[in-house]
């Protein structure tokens, strides 16, 4: 769900003096690192190196209307390429990315890019997406904070929005994407394809603009945010929301060590926990401890799985913003494809296309009886679907994870799924 690479380690941090908080709780807050080293938002902005983004922006004068109301002036939405666009823009492939990714979904670690691509090992010459027949495109979000138009973006006052900038939806962030289709020239996409809350994007697509799509792929999602998964969302957001160096959400004048880092990272440990299995967490962590227990006990005292947690906290406040988390996160509680269309089954007779579903097996967090449904839905209306399951410990984090199944199930959808030119 966070379209990022793990890594095959992930320690936690004993640094001395993380927090001005007393005793041993300065060891065992969300970030067990030095707090000064930290930005007060961790968003891409302008005058910083761009990498491989790319941007197109709303025309001049636009306003660029919300699904929950209200507007935005204009937007800009950065995004990324890998190959060549066929001539008559046939082979155009969309990836869209979960909760906390952005465009750069291939290619190296670098300058303008924190990370190794987040599906590198599907995206490429020879891989699942391969580049030497595809042109694949992958878009930041609308209210994402790496080149698109989010909540750190300045806005025509010369401030960043901040907590003034609007409630967006995954309707709106797809609206946004097919600006980037129209910039490119794509009047149809040969299938759209992304995990989490990016497949809950996949979906809106196929509905949104059945005629321009040729196939979805959509892995690890549901039709409808249901009621634990608002649950996880909304304490994640409160983590934030109560961070006193939230500030409202006018944050960005602070020094650093100065941000909400505790708030996002603390939310991120939540999520984190979400992400993967149970069955992963005890072969990997057991009752290992990072600070020994034998001689005496302490409250603040932690076990490896608690130095896991902190490291990924901290890692996700250096590259992301507290306010877009907000903004993101509420998108996904607000995802219903059956909103303002007489229901899920009346939304889903809108599809056009041939449908791969991909379920993994171990997934809690989006657990297989919610991609069961999608293909129901689809199959229902008459629609033409394919259920694959990934058979895999790794928990929700699996469509990141097993590259291999992930990857012969969707080039074996690809390469059946029949190719319209200019249809």
């Amino acid at each position: 769900m966070g379209d990022e690479r793990p890594e095959a380690t992930a320690p936690g941090s004993d640094a001395p003096g993380a927090h001005d908080v007393p005793g041993d709780l300065a060891r065992r807050q969300p970030i067990s690192v030095d707090a000064a080293s930290l930005p007060a938002t961790g968003a891409w902005r302008p005058g910083q190196p761009v990498g491989d983004r790319q941007f197109v922006s709303s025309p001049p004068g636009r306003r660029f209307l919300l699904e929950g109301g209200g507007h935005l002036p204009g937007v800009e939405i950065a995004y990324e390429t890998w190959g060549t666009l066929a001539s008559d823009k046939s082979n155009a492939v969309l990836v869209c990315h979960a909760l906390t990714g952005d465009s750069h979904a291939a290619g190296h670690a670098g300058v303008g890019h924190q990370a190794v691509g987040w599906w590198d090992d599907v995206i490429g010459p020879g891989r699942a997406l391969d580049t030497d027949e595809l042109f694949v495109v992958c878009a930041n979000v609308l209210g994402g904070c790496q080149g698109s138009t989010g909540p750190a973006t300045i806005d025509p006052d010369g401030r960043p929005w901040g907590r003034r900038f609007p409630v967006v939806s995954i309707r709106d962030m797809v609206r946004a994407q097919a600006m980037v289709a129209d910039h490119l020239g794509v009047t149809r996409w040969r299938s759209v394809v992304g995990g989490s809350m990016g497949g809950m994007q996949v979906l809106e697509w196929a509905l949104m603009y059945p005629e321009r799509v040729g196939s979805i792929v959509p892995i690890a999602t549901t039709v409808a945010a249901s009621a634990q998964q608002i649950a996880y969302s909304s304490v994640q957001r409160f983590a934030i929301a109560l961070d006193p160096a939230f500030a409202g959400g006018d944050y960005y004048d602070a020094p650093p060590g100065g941000g909400p880092h505790r708030g996002l990272a603390l939310a991120r440990e939540i999520a984190q926990i979400t992400y993967r299995s149970d069955e992963v967490f005890q072969d990997r962590f057991g009752r290992g401890v990072v600070d020994p227990i034998d001689d005496a006990f302490a409250l603040w005292q932690r076990f490896d799985v608690e130095g896991y947690l902190d490291y990924h906290g901290a890692k996700l406040v250096r590259r992301f913003d507290a306010n877009s988390y907000l903004t993101i996160c509420k998108a996904m509680d607000l995802h219903d494809i059956g909103r303002g269309r007489a229901g899920a089954a009346a939304a889903m007779a809108r599809l056009r296309c041939p449908v791969l579903v991909m379920s993994i097996t171990s997934d809690a967090l989006y657990p297989p009886w919610q991609q069961r449904q999608i293909r129901d839905l689809v199959t229902q209306v008459g629609g033409r679907c394919e259920l694959v399951d990934i058979d895999s410990r790794h928990g929700h984090d699996a469509f990141l994870l097993e590259e291999e199944q992930v990857g012969d199930a969707l080039r074996k959808f690809l390469q059946h799924v029949e190719d319209r030119p200019g249809a």
